[in-house]
């Protein structure tokens, strides 16, 4: 490979944020020369300086919204919090304390945001699924720019709505495909552009979402029902059909998907069970799923959960599982969300792609394989294996576990927020990844795939 393709490949990787370090290591694999590498994420050179950090308004104080406002306190020459706006006074109030808000920019829902005059930069929208549209509808008209948690809103029609309502008024939209922004994403996004893997052929993609996360997530939690929220395939694996549009580099033309609820039913419940966890259930001690377990015992997935200063955590979680969904049995529940489901894609000439979701697997970690006509990717986010067909050459890429901080997606929540705090700094928002522009397909895949799941037909999905 000559001078000029390397330092090509070498100003890419740069430009998003992402420098390769070769470890000292070759082996051989499979009949395969083999080098070990390290991810790390280095400096963006198309970022500037920040003279006047940029202000956040928080609408949602929740798990995603309090950390994303937590950048300010690692940054604050880049970004200050200024507002927030959620229905629970325990989490405005802290808020409140940690940023110093003024008490009159500490709002009780997203409407009371937008009866005062614009006094912010920036909007984040991290409120449950059902209430996207309207206060991002509302920000991008009063001239805020707005960071979007996924998804972006309900239905294809609000989407759609906020897209045009943000070109309209000329506002940059940020979608928390945090994904995107991980070394790990970035480098295998790298390698497909960069010709390795000659003509991408087909691909393969598990999501394994881990069976207390769904357990706590959709089946407990916030995502239990579908047409409270959206779709799991939306809530959850959007992530998913993000990276695949974006790795793939092609459109959808068709798509074709099943899945069920399975196993999250009252006649799957073990004898002996109780309504709820803490009422003398039987089976309690040997359930995988007990919240006495998860929550009480181990203390863990506690994120959604809101501890009053000075009170006793045990006592909270108990309050939490006598009151509260995440007390209920997960066969008992109202919910309604896939256990388990499969996406068919055939993208643009003929790139086929096979994506699955499963909730029954110990552990979380996305795994991706890829095929090209000169090579193939396989990784799982900590590893990642590059085969060169030609040279028969296999590179294996290593997160670095202590180089940086990986907290949060792998470390891409933290860099999806520096990287648009610049964009809207500078009024570029092609150094968002993320934009709502490149988001709006992957959502439409998504809203087709559950149009065939539940007509059982292969579904075209339109141009955009």
């Amino acid at each position: 490979m000559g001078n000029t393709k390397q330092w090509s490949r070498r100003d890419m990787l740069r430009a998003s944020g992402m420098l390769a370090f070769s470890a000292a290591m070759t082996s051989e694999l499979f009949g395969y020369t083999m080098e070990t590498r390290v991810l790390k994420s280095s400096p963006d050179p198309r970022h500037v300086s920040i003279n006047q950090p940029v202000r956040f308004v928080i609408i949602g104080y929740g798990s995603r919204g309090s950390l994303y406002a937590s950048y300010s306190e690692k940054h604050p020459s880049e970004m200050k919090v200024v507002g927030v706006a959620d229905i629970r006074e325990i989490r405005r109030e802290n808020a409140r304390k940690k940023y110093g808000i003024d008490k009159k920019y500490v709002f009780s829902s997203w409407e009371e945001v937008f009866k005062v005059p614009r006094f912010a930069d920036v909007i984040v929208v991290a409120t449950p699924d059902n209430l996207h549209y309207g206060p991002a509808m509302k920000a991008l008209e009063m001239g805020y720019d707005v960071l979007l948690e996924k998804p972006i809103a309900q239905t294809w029609q609000e989407c759609n709505g906020i897209l045009q309502q943000a070109r309209k008024y000329n506002r940059i939209v940020g979608v928390c495909h945090v994904l995107r922004y991980t070394p790990y994403f970035r480098k295998l996004k790298e390698v497909c552009e960069s010709g390795m893997l000659g003509e991408i052929v087909s691909m393969q993609h598990l999501e394994p979402i881990e069976h207390i996360h769904m357990s706590h997530s959709f089946v407990r939690g916030n995502w239990h029902n579908s047409k409270e929220t959206v779709p799991i395939l939306l809530a959850k694996s959007c992530h998913d059909l993000d990276l695949i549009r974006w790795l793939v580099g092609k459109p959808c033309r068709k798509v074709s998907s099943f899945g069920t609820l399975k196993w999250f039913r009252e006649e799957n419940a073990p004898a002996g069970s109780t309504d709820r966890c803490v009422n003398g259930c039987k089976a309690e001690s040997n359930c995988p799923y007990s919240a006495l377990k998860i929550y009480y015992r181990d203390r863990t997935w506690l994120h959604h959960f809101d501890f009053p200063e000075g009170q006793n955590q045990g006592e909270v979680i108990m309050k939490y599982l006598k009151e509260s969904n995440y007390g209920r049995c997960v066969y008992r529940m109202d919910n309604d969300q896939c256990d388990h489901q499969v996406v068919s894609m055939l993208m643009e000439g003929n790139v086929t792609v096979n994506f699955s979701m499963e909730a029954f697997t110990y552990e979380g970690g996305r795994k991706t394989r890829i095929m090209g006509s000169m090579g193939e990717a396989y990784g799982d986010e900590k590893e990642l294996y590059l085969a060169d067909f030609r040279q028969k050459k296999l590179e294996k890429w290593v997160t670095a576990e202590h180089a940086e901080d990986l907290s949060g997606h792998g470390g891409g929540d933290m860099v999806l927020v520096k990287d648009f705090i610049q964009a809207v700094y500078q009024h570029k928002p092609e150094l968002l990844t993320s934009t709502l522009e490149a988001s709006m397909e992957s959502h439409l895949i998504g809203f087709k795939a559950e149009e065939s799941r539940h007509t059982g037909n292969i579904v075209d999905v339109p141009s955009l």
